[in-house]
């Protein structure tokens, strides 16, 4: 089996639902997040070990702020640089749900068409 190829599928896959997980992570905060806390969850999601890059994240969360689906603020650190601390907003809300209905309709699609292989 082709490594790269496997590889080169994940990446694009990752691509296009990190947002999605963004959102999610986000909306399922009560807090405040910056972009390391964020990481962290999305690991320990995944027992551990993230699917996404560190840097994959921080152009996504400006992305989704851009956007109006997320809120941030910068808060000074006496340890080391500023923070950027990310909220998610109503708006932002809105999509996840619109974005997660797409998500289980895509999903369910590519599992039939998975078993239909079996």
């Amino acid at each position: 089996m082709d490594d790269s190829n496997s590889k080169k599928f994940q990446k694009e896959l990752n691509g296009g639902l990190v947002g999605l997980v963004l959102l999610a992570v986000l909306n399922q905060s009560s807090e405040d997040l910056y972009g390391y806390e964020i990481g962290k969850r999305l690991a320990a999601a995944n027992e551990g070990t993230s699917i996404f890059k560190e840097g994959t994240i921080y152009p996504v969360l400006r992305a989704l702020s851009a956007g109006h689906l997320l809120t941030s603020r910068i808060v000074p650190s006496y340890s080391g640089p500023a923070r950027r601390y990310y909220r998610i907003t109503d708006q932002g809300r809105t999509v996840l749900a619109l974005w997660t209905a797409i998500w289980a309709g895509t999903r369910s699609f590519v599992d039939r068409c998975i078993d239909i292989e079996r």
